[in-house]
C-alpha cells in the first residue's frame, strides 16, 4: 500500500495565512487527508508491477511454448497430407 506524508497542520495553516477561515482550513485540511488516505489505498506499487510482470511473462512463455507445439504437429501433419498425395499421384 502506498503511503504519503501530508500534514494537515501545515495545510490549514497555510490556509489560513491566505485568509481562509480557521474552521473551514481545518475542516479542508482533514478532508483532504481522508480522501489521500482513502484513494492510495488503491494504488498499484512498483512491487505490484514487477509481480504483475513476472506472472505475465510467465504465461506469455507458456503461449509460446504451446502455439511452437501446435504449429509443430501442424506441419507434421502437413508434410504427411502431402507425402501421401505425392504417392497417390
Amino acid at each position: 500500500m502506498a503511503t504519503i506524508a501530508f500534514d494537515t497542520l501545515k495545510y490549514s495553516k497555510r490556509l489560513k495565512d491566505a485568509g481562509v477561515p480557521d474552521k473551514q482550513a481545518e475542516a479542508e485540511a482533514e478532508a483532504l487527508a481522508e480522501v489521500l488516505e482513502v484513494n492510495l489505498k488503491d494504488l498499484a506499487t512498483k512491487e505490484d508491477l514487477k509481480a504483475l510482470e513476472d506472472r505475465l511473462g510467465d504465461k506469455i512463455t507458456m503461449l509460446e511454448q504451446r502455439m511452437t507445439i501446435k504449429l509443430g504437429t501442424l506441419m507434421v501433419f502437413a508434410v504427411g497430407a502431402v507425402a501421401a498425395l505425392v504417392k497417390l499421384l
